[in-house]
């Protein structure tokens, strides 16, 4: 009798995993079977926000329906949280950001999130340059038309330079406070709530220059409102060729791209992944979406899940440094 119930038991067993086995694939050649949700963990009418609106509209053919909902707060936390707390079947998305997943964990005392294990990369959308711009009446009252220049000045006038950036730790802040450290010059930090105001305070000479996101200072850059000195990339950008880089400014290991791309839950099956960073590479090649992104500055930059992890590990190390550097600290 004991006999035949370890046998029935031991089949049964076997036939558990046997489901089991089959149950991911299967799992995974059904998906999508409902409306996926993608999170993006900022205000609505940014451009990260307009991205994820028009690569939902791309992948509908692929993917159905992508519903996206702005969950702004806590420099990004609060919308990257909600995904890294979701069921791990690849039906919540999440536009992550260098700010994100690579700044914010040296930043913050306590993440509700790990920005490694927490997600599971999909592709980057994109790397937008920041740029180095300055008040026309302040660049053309002391002749400062390049970054050597205002290096010269800051080296002649200590701590009366002041730059402006969108807050504490943002990446406008760390570059200025990086500048200050590899061209070794002392400059003065005044922090706003966000860049918007930043750049009027720019425009208003009540700062002499700023970091900006190349998307957001184009406009003013066209319009000749500022004087654009230098991209932060390794590479100049495409939208603005005549401006050179930081590096072939003469400030070494200046490096401080802007980069987004899609994530879901860590732990998602590899199979729902693939099929996801399909659909979203496919999208990328879109006309549309590849005008959209030459407005901010940047090509579409779609990657394998495993590049786009790689990225993120590199820059993790990589913003650290740069953290420690500036002081910033968030709570």
């Amino acid at each position: 009798m004991l006999s035949g119930l370890k046998t029935i038991s031991s089949a049964a067993i076997a036939a558990c995993f046997a489901m089991a086995a089959f149950a991911a694939p299967a799992a995974a050649e059904d998906f999508p079977s409902k409306p996926i949700q993608f999170i993006v963990p900022y205000a609505a009418g940014g451009p990260l926000d307009g991205m994820a609106r028009l690569l939902a509209e791309k992948v509908k053919s692929d993917l159905g329906t992508v519903i996206v909902e702005n969950k702004p707060g806590a420099g990004g936390n609060i919308g990257a949280s909600i995904a890294a707390k979701a069921k791990p079947d690849g039906y919540t998305l999440v536009m992550g950001a260098v700010a994100i997943n690579a700044i914010n964990p040296w930043l913050y005392e306590k993440l509700p999130f790990d920005p490694v294990k927490s997600f599971e990369p999909v592709t980057l959308v994109a790397s937008v340059p920041n740029i180095l711009i300055v008040n026309n009446d302040f660049a053309s009252a002391n002749k400062i038309n390049s970054v050597k220049d205002l290096i010269a000045y800051a080296k002649k006038n200590p701590n009366i330079l002041n730059f402006g950036s969108g807050g504490n730790g943002s990446a406008g802040h760390l570059a200025g406070e990086l500048l200050n450290v590899r061209a070794d010059i002392k400059s003065v930090h005044v922090p706003y709530a966000g860049a918007a105001p930043a750049k009027l305070a720019l425009l208003a000479g009540q700062i002499n220059f700023m970091f900006d996101n190349l998307a957001s200072a184009a406009s003013l850059i066209t319009e000749n409102k500022v004087k654009a000195l230098a991209v932060t990339t390794t590479e100049r950008s495409s939208a603005f060729p005549q401006v050179p880089t930081m590096q072939q400014e003469g400030v070494e290991k200046f490096d401080l791209g802007t980069w987004f791309g899609v994530f879901t839950t860590g732990g998602a099956p590899k199979a729902v992944v693939d099929k996801l960073n399909a659909a979203y590479v496919k999208a990328l090649q879109d006309p549309a979406v590849r005008k959209n992104l030459l407005t901010m500055g940047s090509d579409a930059k779609p990657t394998t899940p495993e590049e786009f992890g790689e990225l993120v590990k590199h820059d993790l190390a990589k913003y650290k440094e740069i953290v420690e550097v500036s002081g910033a600290k968030l709570f």
